[in-house]
């Protein structure tokens, strides 16, 4: 039986429970977005990123993420620092020790800088700090001079290594992961694959399969409405448009290793955080309650290793 027409035949009969009847039921139920950015261009330095001339240029705050209208409320977020200045690492620990929504930061630091060793250790004082963010750029440089030290002392410090780039980044981070299996890897955005009404890319399904191999390596179910509004085409709204994707990542890394993550305000581009929360939770809670929490906060932890924080939820 088809996949769809089994889970169809659940839903009616009642084995498989509807979202709402999962979040209703749990008064613990944690959903934390382990992919926003926070920036203010009001600073007196400004930003480097976004530039003036994007509608992403204004103020992003923890605050404003809590007053969209979501599908089920978020109760943290882990945030990913996109600016290159070094001193913004700090400037999200500040913003964080300010607020318990935010739970843990990914950094932006480049293993090729030579004070990579030091600023790692700074920032890494704060139990906040969780990781850093490369490009499939770095990584490939990195991996092509086969310089693993670096990114061991990541390893050796329990922080975790991000990675973004194009479809090609899954079978990259493959090779990364069998160099360095104690290293805790997170490919963003399920690799930016443009998602279409043709079937998945085979090279980018080879990849995420490759990836998914090594035990090390988890994925972030994220920027799917970026994915599907290339060209200025509008991002649908409808689940059944990304399940070919959505059933690629999912069959290869298991209901333990994929991450809920919005890439919000990033996102906006694509569509309101309504929709892009509904698809990826809907999808997710057809697996089940225990699924779902998994991927909602539970894997993430894991990965991440935040600890909780007083006054959260409060």
């Amino acid at each position: 039986m088809e996949r769809r027409t089994f889970l169809g035949t659940c839903l009616a009969a009642g084995f498989v429970q509807p979202l709402a009847v999962l979040a209703e039921s749990d008064e613990q139920f944690e959903i934390i977005d382990c992919h926003t950015h926070f920036y203010d261009p009001a600073r007196p330095e400004g930003v480097p990123w976004p530039p003036r001339q994007s509608p992403l240029y204004r103020t992003v705050l923890p605050r404003h993420l809590r007053e969209l209208k979501m599908y089920r409320p978020v109760t943290g977020t882990v945030v990913v620092e996109a600016s290159p200045w070094i001193e913004d690492n700090q400037w999200l620990l500040d913003l964080a020790q300010k607020d318990p929504f935010i739970v843990g930061i990914v950094g932006n630091l480049l293993p090729t800088d030579a004070e990579f060793p030091r600023n790692l250790l700074r920032f890494a004082a704060s139990p906040l700090y969780r990781g850093i963010r490369i490009s499939a750029g770095v990584l490939q440089e990195l991996l092509a001079k086969e310089d693993w030290g670096r990114l061991k002392f990541l390893a050796e410090k329990n922080l975790t290594l991000d990675v973004n780039g194009g479809p090609e980044t899954p079978a990259v981070l493959a090779r990364l992961a069998e160099k360095l299996p104690d290293l805790k890897i997170v490919l963003n955005h399920i690799g930016n694959v443009a998602i279409t009404a043709a079937p998945p890319p085979g090279t980018w399904v080879e990849g995420i399969q490759a990836a998914a191999k090594h035990k090390n390596v988890s994925t972030k179910i994220s920027a799917l409405v970026e994915g599907a509004s290339r060209d200025g085409r509008p991002a649908p709204a409808d689940l059944e448009f990304y399940r070919p994707y959505l059933d690629v990542v999912w069959h290869a890394f298991g209901d333990q290793r994929v991450i809920y993550g919005s890439n919000w305000p990033v996102s906006d581009r694509g569509a309101d955080y309504y929709t892009v929360q509904k698809l990826a939770l809907d999808y997710a809670g057809e697996y089940g309650k225990q699924a779902l929490k998994r991927f909602c906060s539970e894997n993430a932890r894991q990965v991440y290793g935040w600890v909780e924080r007083p006054g959260r939820g409060d």
